[in-house]
């Protein structure tokens, strides 16, 4: 594996390889890396295809420096930044997971030369929200309090520090209107109970733009790692590459 040093001397593991433009850019979600199901498949999607590919864990995720719970949002937004200025080379499809569909929205409006477009798998920009919103009022209380809290979801526990929630309001995206005007698509499991099935609609409601996608999968959860989920996923790049437009 390959690593970026940043300009605090930390440690951001990614993979990428060589091929065509645009290349694609995956980005993973809270409490996960870059070894999943959808990177591997979309990895394996662009070898086929002859694409650049880029695969990285934000810090505090995978074998990247640091403590989960160290970071933010606007943190992670600077891994994905550094990727894209100092390793990827031309433009690149963002394909955001969870999180990383919040980052990718940053990122794009950040660097939009350099993107070509986007797909987003159970995109859940703004999430900080829904997630102070859960908390029992006994967490609310001592992440007030103390600045930290332990916070269970899908399985896994982790802590979450104040500064967390109040960094992620201050990264929120839909609470303006951004303008859009390339390809976006927005894969969504009907039966996703991390990510509201209504976000995609909220998302699409705040972008200005004519080439946007929904695509509502029936039987598919927030994982959206079943052969069917990763087909679709792979058409839709494979449709996004095609653009004449790009």
């Amino acid at each position: 594996m390959q690593y970026f040093i940043n300009k605090k001397k930390e440690r951001i593991r990614y993979k990428s390889i060589e091929g065509k433009s645009p290349g694609l850019i995956f980005i993973h979600g809270l409490n996960s890396d870059m070894s999943g199901q959808k990177a591997l498949s979309i990895e394996k999607f662009a070898r086929k295809n002859h694409l650049k590919f880029i695969r990285f864990e934000c810090r505090g995720h995978g074998k990247s420096d640091g403590k989960f719970e160290d970071f933010t949002i606007s943190d992670w937004k600077k891994d994905l930044l550094d990727i894209i200025d100092n390793v990827a080379k031309g433009p690149h499809v963002l394909i955001g997971s969870s999180m990383g569909g919040w980052l990718m929205f940053l990122a794009a409006k950040a660097r939009p030369s350099r993107i070509s477009a986007l797909i987003g798998l159970a995109a859940a920009p703004d999430y900080v929200d829904e997630l102070y919103k859960n908390l029992s009022l006994e967490k609310k209380k001592e992440i007030n309090k103390k600045g930290i809290t332990k916070y269970t979801s899908y399985g896994f526990s982790y802590f979450i520090k104040k500064k967390f929630i109040m960094d992620g309001k201050k990264n929120k995206i839909l609470n303006n209107y951004f303008n859009w005007n390339k390809p976006l698509i927005l894969i969504q499991g009907l039966k996703d109970f991390i990510v509201n099935p209504n976000v995609p609609e909220k998302i699409v409601k705040k972008i200005k733009g004519n080439q946007i996608q929904i695509k509502l999968l029936k039987n598919s959860d927030h994982r959206l790692s079943e052969p069917f989920d990763l087909k679709v996923i792979n058409e839709s790049i494979r449709s996004v590459i095609n653009n004449k437009n790009l």
